[in-house]
Formats: structure tokens, sequence, C-alpha cells
């Protein structure tokens, strides 16, 4: 079990993990979470301008929603890790998952910045998303790296969006939003690579009114 775990935990991806192999990481994750080891986007830079009131609320919002997206996307990731049934799958996603973790921490740094808060309604979303994660990964590798790309891909509609949205003003937000997006059509791309079959319609479109019901929500709560 020991060599396992160590093995497991430098990336030795020719090692197949056991469920209580996985279930160990992800106690350790937690008992020891990771600090952001890549620079946030926004540190160097400087805005030129000071935000009107409705600007930095605009801005605080989208950040908001950004931030409760990354926590659903850890948990997803996470229970998807769980049931992977290689150890290059498991890998793949705890990777996704680390730098989802680095998104997270600029948003909220960000957030705290433009006297914003985090949502509420996070712990409810985590829990939901590490329930989907679990039942993604449960249906088998092809299809959890479907759902990885399809996430990744609707997230970076979304973030677009936002971009659109978001005042040139706020140059910080928009250097956060702007790499997240990069990264995330990364993952995507890493997704399809390690074979993700494509979703069925009906699933998207689920996929996508249940975003739609967590923008809403976390924008105000």
């Amino acid at each position: 079990m020991l060599g396992y775990y160590c093995k497991a935990r430098f990336g030795d991806l020719d090692l197949e993990l056991s469920l209580i192999d996985k279930i160990i990481l992800q106690v350790d994750e937690l008992l020891s979470p990771r600090h952001t080891t890549t620079t946030s986007p926004a540190d160097n830079i400087k805005n030129t301008t000071t935000l009107s009131a409705e600007e930095r609320k605009s801005s605080v919002s989208m950040l908001r929603i950004n931030h409760a997206g990354e926590v659903c996307a850890q948990a997803l990731y996470q229970g998807q890790a769980l049931m992977a049934n290689s150890a290059q799958q498991y890998h793949a996603l705890m990777h996704a998952a680390a730098e989802e973790h680095d998104h997270l921490q600029w948003c909220r740094t960000r957030l705290f910045e433009l006297n914003g808060r985090p949502s509420l309604l996070n712990p409810i979303w985590y829990a939901g998303s590490l329930g989907i994660g679990i039942a993604a990964g449960i249906a088998g590798d092809k299809v959890s790296m479907g759902f990885l790309a399809e996430t990744e891909y609707q997230v970076s509609e979304h973030l677009t969006k936002h971009l659109n949205k978001m005042s040139a003003s706020d140059a910080k937000s928009r250097a956060i939003l702007e790499q997240m997006r990069e990264d995330e059509l990364r993952h995507a791309t890493t997704a399809e690579n390690n074979g993700a079959s494509k979703l069925p319609r009906s699933i998207r479109l689920l996929m996508r009114f249940t975003a739609k019901i967590l923008t809403i929500t976390t924008a105000r709560i």
C-alpha cells in the first residue's frame, strides 16, 4: 500500500491504483491542501483607472460565479479520479483538478481585493459535483473523459461571455479570466487525447441547464 501511495504521489503513470489508494490520496489532499504554485495573471498588472461602483459590482458577480465554478470543477474531477480505471486517467484528472485549484485561488484573491466574497452555496455545489463526478467515473474512462472535455468547452464559452461583458477597465480580473479560458481549452484537448467519447446531446443540454442554475443563484447568494 505504501509503495502504491508513494509512486502515485510522484507520478508513476504505469501504476494501477486501487480504490483504497485513491481514497488515501484524496484524504491526503484534504488534510494537506496544496497552495497555488502558479503566479496569478493579475499580479503584474496595475489597473490604470478606478472602477466605478457598477463596474466593481459587475466584476464581483462574475468572479463569484467563476469561483463557484472552480469549486465544482475540483469536486467533479476528484470524484471522477476516484473511479478512474487506470493510473493515467487518474493523473490526468488530478492534474486538471490541481490547475482548477489555482484558478479558484486567483478568483478568491481578486474577489477580496474588490471587497467581494465567495458564494455561500459553495458547499452545496461541491457535494453535488463530487457525486456527479463519481457517477461519470463509474460509467467508464471514455465517458469520464468525455464529461471532462464537454465541461471544459462549456466553461470556455461561459468565460468568453464574461470577458465580453466585463469592463475593459478591470484589467486584473480580465487577465485572470483569459488565462483560465486558455487552461480550460487545454484540459479539453487533453481529455480528447485520453480517449474522450462524445456525450449524448441530452446530457450536454442538462449540463448547460445545471450551469445556468448555478450562474443565476451564485450571482446573488
